[in-house]
């Protein structure tokens, strides 16, 4: 997919962060949008500024979790527009907690909208997007934290590998099929967002406390909102996102010197050693 203009992008959790900055980076290359995120003050916001700049762009509240808001998304696109050439499935939330201390709800909330989000923009979207014989590209987001096992971060590991391995079989399952839709995992390590602060959104009773967490977990948790605090701005991603479409790539890698930190993983499995503790 080499031309933007006049298509039609579906992003989720587009209100903020890497989200907006894809939102942002369609407009500019003439695409109409249809954003969705949890946060309806910000989404509308966001709608405001790319129509009073004129670009043809709609929103709704949706919950990614939801296959039934999902399905209103993929309508409210069709009917608004008449297709869809790029779907984003971008939405996304963290926490810090080793395995044992994950809830189930924990748990529930982290793969809900991390994989079963971007599951259920497969199902809304694919079948679609397949009919329609017109060029299309799928995005996922996945992290870095889909290629590496980074300490304390259970819940948010298991869902970002489970998008990278979604996305390869997704892949697969296309180009089987002949099919006109390209695919890309995107797989960013730190940005400047507000990922860290994701429970925000959660009832108050299920946030993190850190100083409720043991000393290693709390210590982790510290560096790693640190280091998305001093993390590369979200259009850097965006620009990165919008170039592998371009050309055609699947792995968007978009912080080289974690590229290190995958081929020891890879040599890791193929001398068949322990898995290497990785710096954050």
């Amino acid at each position: 997919m080499r031309e933007f203009k006049n298509k039609v992008a579906v992003i989720t959790g587009a209100a903020d962060g890497i989200g907006k900055a894809l939102a942002l980076k369609g407009a500019k290359e003439g695409m109409k949008l249809v954003l969705a995120d949890i946060d309806t003050g910000k989404l509308d916001r966001l709608i405001e500024e790319l129509t009073a700049s004129g670009t043809e762009a709609v929103g709704l509240r949706v919950d990614v979790s939801r296959a039934e808001e999902v399905v209103a998304l993929a309508d409210l696109a069709y009917t608004t527009f008449g297709g869809v050439h790029l779907l984003i499935n971008n939405a996304g939330v963290a926490l810090a907690k080793n395995a044992w201390e994950t809830t189930h709800k924990d748990w529930e909330w982290v793969m809900g909208v991390n994989l079963y989000g971007v599951t259920n923009g497969l199902s809304a979207f694919i079948p679609q997007m397949l009919a329609s014989g017109e060029e299309c590209h799928v995005v996922n987001t996945a992290s870095i934290a889909g290629l590496l096992s980074e300490p304390s971060m259970a819940a948010y590991n298991v869902s970002k590998f489970g998008v990278v391995t979604l996305s390869e079989g997704l892949h697969h399952d296309l180009t089987l099929r002949q099919a006109k839709i390209g695919v890309s995992v995107l797989c960013p390590a730190w940005v400047k967002t507000r990922i860290a602060e994701a429970d925000r959104h959660r009832p108050a009773d299920e946030r993190i406390d850190l100083a409720q967490l043991d000393k290693v977990t709390a210590a982790t948790g510290m560096a790693m909102f640190k280091a998305v605090k001093n993390g590369v701005e979200p259009e850097e991603i965006a620009e990165a996102t919008f170039g592998a479409i371009r050309d055609g790539r699947f792995y968007i890698i978009t912080h080289p010197q974690t590229m290190a930190g995958i081929r020891i993983r890879m040599d890791d499995i193929l001398q068949k050693r322990q898995p290497t503790l990785l710096p954050i």
